[in-house]
């Protein structure tokens, strides 16, 4: 392959083989020239796993690879010159699960710093760690035109989501940040928190696959209540519950701006299920939930009723996999009857098993809501989520379509 993987958070091990020393003493960017008439034998199998590059993207079988020696017989992998030399225009950079570590990270902040093209950076898997992340801060500080990041599954911890919040502080530019499984606790919340204060420009956070629990919750809701700018945020899988998860939801109450979150599989539990009802008494901007997997029983589904009974932004609820019964189930759609001015469109209920009562009182709602979905344990129907423009905009043209 075109990168020596080591260890996480460590410097490659030793080479298999004698490498050729020529331009290595020039620099990261030494033999570049030379190196690009190159071909590496691994870019093909690359791009079979990647997938054939897409129009303005650069993967990493456009790569060259230019040894940098580190001590006797100790080589780290790439040097990405070439593909910012062939680009030209390209806005997106894609480098998944190569194993850059922290030097391939100082390496490539070198690069992204003269390339004014670039606006969407994937690097997700790469074993970053914090010394990853200061590395790139640099370039990201900056950067006036790279406006959405994925550092996913880098092991950034608290110490990497320090310096990363510090860098977008200085800088208004990134509206789209992804750090979904990076071992981030309450610690993290806290660089986290600050930069909702501050980063206006913010408008899309996945904070999912990370362990931020009770304490999180405490320190994320008020920073939440007084965020101006975030539209999507994705905290599931996480271990918001108890007091925690009361204050997060809390904090939503005066939130103006959220419209997508994403709460699954946290334990929210009856008492955080009745917070977001009283979220959705107060909230006239959130269009769609996720409370999925979050040990809701039927009173607390009975207590999130009580909200949509006047809301009338909310699009999409979804509380599958929760023992909220028939009984919840019931409770919830008889809210939804009761409140005319209901703007839902889809309710998820799936894996509940609801009564013939349930399926007389769906009925009745379709008469009032005629474009409401309502999904069960034993209904399948399709639903076509549309996306919000933002996020539209940001995809890739294949996507889009």
């Amino acid at each position: 392959m075109g990168v020596m993987a080591g260890a996480p958070c460590e410097i490659s091990g030793e080479n298999e083989g004698p490498e050729e020393e020529a331009g290595a003493a020039s620099g990261p960017l030494g033999g570049v020239q030379e190196a690009a008439e190159v071909v590496d034998t691994d870019s093909d199998s690359d791009l079979e796993m990647e997938g054939a590059p897409e129009q303005g993207t650069c993967h990493l079988g456009d790569l060259v690879r230019v040894p940098l020696y580190l001590g006797p017989h100790r080589a780290f992998s790439i040097v990405p010159a070439s593909c910012f030399q062939r680009q030209g225009s390209a806005s997106e950079l894609t480098l998944r699960h190569r194993g850059l570590g922290p030097q391939g990270a100082q390496i490539l902040a070198s690069v992204l710093s003269s390339s004014p093209h670039i606006k969407r950076l994937d690097l997700r898997d790469n074993g970053l760690c914090a010394a990853g992340a200061e590395a790139l801060v640099g370039a990201l500080s900056k950067s006036s035109c790279i406006c959405d990041v994925d550092l996913s599954e880098n092991q950034l911890g608290a110490a990497g989501v320090q310096a990363l919040c510090a860098a977008l502080m200085a800088n208004p530019a990134v509206r789209k940040l992804q750090l979904a499984g990076n071992d981030l606790e309450e610690q993290a919340a806290r660089y986290l928190a600050e930069l909702l204060l501050v980063h206006t420009s913010l408008q899309s956070l996945d904070l999912s696959y990370n362990e931020l629990s009770d304490g999180a919750g405490e320190t994320l809701g008020p920073a939440l209540a007084e965020n101006s700018g975030l539209i999507e945020l994705n905290m599931s899988w996480n271990h918001l519950r108890g007091p925690g998860a009361v204050a997060f939801a809390r904090g939503l109450e005066s939130n103006i701006f959220l419209k997508v979150l994403d709460i699954s599989y946290n334990g929210f539990g009856d008492p955080g299920a009745s917070a977001m009802g009283e979220v959705l008494k107060a909230n006239n901007v959130l269009e769609e939930l996720n409370m999925s997997n979050n040990r809701i029983s039927a009173v607390g589904a009975l207590g999130l009723g009580l909200g949509l009974r006047v809301n009338q932004t909310l699009r999409i609820l979804i509380v599958s996999r929760n023992p909220i019964r028939s009984e919840g189930c019931f409770g919830v759609l008889k809210s939804v009857q009761d409140n005319p001015e209901s703007a839902l469109e889809l309710l998820d209920f799936s894996d509940s098993q609801v009564s013939r009562e349930f399926d007389d009182l769906a009925k009745a709602v379709k008469v009032i809501l005629p474009g409401l979905c309502v999904k069960t344990g034993v209904r399948r129907v399709e639903y076509k989520k549309e996306l919000l423009p933002v996020f539209r905009a940001s995809l890739p043209s294949s996507a889009s379509n």
